[in-house]
């Protein structure tokens, strides 16, 4: 297991663990189809790095505009 993912603290700033899961995934993806790291690789892998990147809180998920007015629009 990664270092980083081993606490709670990752998981929480990120929102849950699916949206964690979805944040790696999509940056394991852009790094693979080369995009630059915007951390210092290494010897790392691509998975090591998109999970270090969030680890430092260089990368953080997004949500659509249209969702959030969605859910505006939903309560109203």
């Amino acid at each position: 297991m990664f270092q980083p993912l081993k606490g709670d603290d990752i998981v929480n700033r990120v929102g849950g663990r699916f949206k964690l899961t979805a944040l790696i995934q999509h940056r394991v993806r852009e790094l693979m189809e080369g995009s630059r790291p915007l951390i210092e690789r290494g010897s790392r892998s691509d998975l090591e790095v998109a999970i270090e990147e969030v680890s430092q809180g260089k990368i953080t998920i997004e949500m659509p505009a249209e969702t959030k007015s969605a859910k505006t629009d939903a309560q109203e």
